[in-house]
């Protein structure tokens, strides 16, 4: 009885630091319940960062900040911010950040003394509405810049070529929607190319030469990386809540957004799979345009 025992004592002194263990994550601030802003374009979720500007900063604070700063030189992080203003004037940005733009050709207005503006989707999947975009559009005459990721290619290539057929610039949005702004020069010039390559293949036509990166995120070196690969980065003087299908704000509330925030230059992102926006396009379209605005494209 006493060797038995102790050969129990044995067993549970093995067992118990092995079975008992608990699984936890390397890395204890990381969300294990979150997917990447990579997989949720993927899959067809859309990415909760992408379009939201930060909330409007207070008296003279400053409007842009960095998300990361690490030690390599060029490498800062950055996520797309301006403040917005009820003026119909273009939003501001620091005076670094404006600097930064112009040293890389990025741009997120387009100033000008024509009233021209400038409208852009997004398109990282589809919900059913872009069809519909796309008859308003032609129905009104306007053309537009289509922002694509890769899963948007694979799963609606004829949507792409009415796209491209009906006169509106087709861009890069990435293959894979990562952070651009901490991703290698390789991984960089991949994300581009394979998107441009798919596209080619689909069309026999090159991509039009503008980029959006994913979620707004960016650094001095992806910004000099697009600009060596002949790209120009669009970021944006207008944007909201648009994305998630699961709580549209309303054509009403897409409609008085836009014409509220209305500035001569301004680049307006919009997302493609929002009911609000696509049941407010033709009025938004049809007001401004009576206002004296003229939509126009990039190039």
């Amino acid at each position: 009885m006493k060797k038995l025992s102790i050969y129990l004592l044995i067993i549970l002194l093995i067992v118990l630091p092995t079975g008992c263990k608990e699984d936890k994550p390397s890395n204890p601030a990381v969300n294990q319940d979150s997917s990447s802003d990579n997989e949720k374009a993927i899959n067809g979720a859309p990415s909760p960062a992408e379009p939201l500007t930060t909330p409007e900063p207070a008296g003279d604070e400053d409007v842009s900040h960095p998300a990361t700063t690490v030690s390599e030189p060029g490498k800062e992080s950055y996520s797309w911010y301006f403040r917005p203003n009820s003026n119909h004037e273009i939003p501001l940005v620091s005076p670094d950040v404006q600097a930064m733009l112009a040293d890389y050709d990025a741009f997120y207005v387009l100033p000008n003394n024509e009233n021209k503006i400038y409208l852009t989707f997004d398109q990282g999947y589809e919900n059913g509405y872009t069809g519909k975009i796309l008859d308003i559009l032609k129905a009104n005459n306007v053309r537009v810049a289509f922002f694509i990721t890769g899963h948007y290619l694979k799963t609606q290539p004829e949507l792409i070529k009415r796209m491209k057929n009906e006169g509106h610039l087709v861009c890069n949005h990435t293959a894979n929607h990562p952070d651009l702004s901490t991703v290698s020069r390789d991984k960089f010039e991949q994300e581009i190319t394979s998107l441009e390559d798919e596209y080619r293949q689909l069309t026999n036509l090159e991509m039009d030469k503008y980029l959006r990166p994913p979620m707004g995120n960016y650094s001095p070196a992806s910004l000099s990386y697009a600009k060596e690969m002949g790209y120009r980065v669009v970021f944006w003087s207008m944007a909201f809540k648009d994305w998630d299908i699961t709580a549209q704000p309303g054509a009403e509330y897409s409609y008085q957004h836009v014409v509220n925030n209305i500035h001569p230059g301004a680049v307006i992102l919009l997302h493609a799979v929002s009911q609000s926006n696509t049941e407010a396009l033709d009025r938004i379209i049809k007001d401004l345009s009576a206002a004296g605005y003229t939509f126009a494209t990039f190039d």
